[in-house]
């Protein structure tokens, strides 16, 4: 203690023997050794923290990186196993509609295919019946104006034929009374000429006579 007085005492004090001024400075040089020592350890430990901080801020950030990829990747792989599941149990049934799908669309074109070729012999048969239809009606209609003509030819014909009996029986009457003469003035004799030059079927020679009579 007393050396540490005599240490603290000013240097300045020319009482004080050159050989204390020694021991007193040594002292103070070995009692501020350790805060120099001190201090030079904090610079020290101040300059590792300096250099040490930005690593470990880049390794921190680094492990974050890590465990945020690790994370995504993990919900990645739930998304997938998901996703996987959904695949196994929904493609059977997607496969069976795609399946039942394809025989309606089949199903569906065969029967538009049948019915594309009923209708197209439905239209045929038409076609060919309204051609069968105006057929018979075009023979109907000749066949009647030909019954109409054969009527009218017939009726013509009868009525010739009425008219030349009726001509041929007032000759054969004039004939047998001797009155032959005002016969043949009279116009049944001429229808009776007529028919003989035109239809009657007879001989030439037969024909001639009566024309001649």
């Amino acid at each position: 203690q007393g050396l540490v007085e005599l240490a603290l005492r000013p240097s300045s004090d020319k009482s004080q023997p050159p050989s204390q001024r020694s021991m007193v400075s040594l002292l103070l040089l070995v009692l501020s050794a350790p805060a120099a020592i001190s201090a030079l350890e904090q610079q020290q430990h101040e300059a590792a923290q300096a250099v040490a901080n930005p690593i470990r801020k880049v390794v921190t950030m680094l492990q974050d990186m890590q465990k945020k990829v690790t994370e995504e990747g993990a919900a990645e792989a739930e998304l997938y196993e998901k996703f996987m599941c959904y695949c196994k149990t929904s493609g059977g049934t997607l496969s069976s509609s795609i399946v039942e799908a394809k025989n309606s669309i089949a199903s569906l074109t065969a029967s538009l295919t049948a019915s594309g070729e009923k209708k197209a012999q439905t239209v045929a048969d038409e076609k060919e019946h309204q051609q069968s239809r105006s057929e018979a009606k075009d023979a109907m209609a000749k066949a009647t104006a030909l019954r109409e003509k054969e009527a009218s030819d017939f009726a013509k014909e009868k009525s010739d034929s009425t008219t030349n009996i009726a001509a041929l029986e007032k000759a054969i009457a004039a004939v047998e009374k001797g009155i032959a003469g005002g016969f043949l003035q009279s116009n049944a004799a001429l229808r009776l000429r007529r028919y003989a030059m035109e239809k009657a079927d007879l001989p030439d020679d037969a024909r001639q006579e009566l024309l001649a009579f």
